[in-house]
């Protein structure tokens, strides 16, 4: 991702999803880039088929195109190049086909933010996406005002995660933020010595593109009893405004990032979580 031309918004109308739209709004006109919000319906496919000539299915398209006409009004959305689109996708984990076909580099979505699973969209919807999507996903909490100035990156430093760590550190950039990376140690099976950690770093660090010349000393060891409190406790004590972590998708998160830890970090932080798939 060379710059950020194309955000995908999710939008429900709700109060979530429009402080996810605000944040969108507010990168968008840094970037000069285009938004484009999509509002999943879920209905039944025979809803939609145009050849029954489906009154349901087209009084909901208008219904929402006018939704969407009425919200799009509003001052702060003066100048940016808005689209629309309406889809009758019933999982989110449809979304990424959205991102494809808009060439979209990143994906703003909304979220109650620390009470577990209850995301602004129903079910666990914010898991799918994460687990699912290409592109970043930024998840944003119960804000709407996008200041952020500091990001903690999280990595497992293995050669998979070399060009997920860049995109991150890029995409950080672009969004004019000081990048902070911590090695999260856990007390388990995947304990290693300092050491033993700072080698394996020296290694990852290596085979960085020239562009990215990061030494290791700027990278955090620190040990916590679990992944999710290590990133929390470390993000917590320098002041970070946002986190970021890789995904397998729906694998789980690299190598210590493993079983629900993903949708752990996206649901039950304070903060914005951005996600990149390896």
């Amino acid at each position: 991702m060379k710059e950020i031309k194309t955000i995908l918004v999710p939008f429900d109308f709700s109060k979530h999803s429009e402080n996810a739209f605000k944040v969108a709004a507010q990168i968008a006109k840094k970037q000069d880039a285009q938004i484009v919000a999509v509002h999943m319906m879920g209905l039944h496919s025979a809803n939609l088929i145009k050849e029954n000539n489906s009154m349901d299915g087209l009084f909901f398209i208008k219904l929402t195109e006018k939704r969407f006409e009425e919200f799009l009004d509003q001052e702060y959305i003066e100048g940016l190049n808005v689209k629309t689109t309406v889809k009758n996708y019933t999982v989110f984990s449809e979304l990424d086909a959205v991102a494809k076909e808009f060439s979209a580099d990143l994906i703003v979505m909304g979220s109650h933010g620390s009470s577990g699973l209850q995301e602004v969209f129903v079910g666990s919807n914010t898991e799918k996406v994460v687990r699912t999507a290409t592109v970043p996903v930024l998840v944003i909490k119960n804000g709407s005002d996008f200041t952020a100035k500091t990001a903690v990156f999280a990595c497992d430093y293995k050669l998979d995660s070399v060009v997920v760590f860049q995109n991150a550190i890029h995409l950080f950039d672009l969004l004019g933020l000081t990048t902070k990376l911590v090695y999260i140690n856990l007390p388990n099976e995947h304990y290693k010595s300092t050491r033993e950690i700072e080698k394996q770093i020296v290694d990852f660090l290596i085979h960085q593109d020239v562009g990215y010349q990061i030494l290791p000393e700027a990278v955090t060891i620190y040990a916590d009893y679990t992944v999710e409190d290590g990133v929390f406790n470390y993000a917590q004590k320098i002041k970070a405004d946002i986190i970021g972590i890789p995904t397998h998708g729906r694998q789980g998160l690299a190598h210590f990032f493993s079983g629900s830890i993903s949708e752990d970090i996206a649901n039950h932080s304070k903060l914005p979580v951005v996600t990149f798939r390896i």
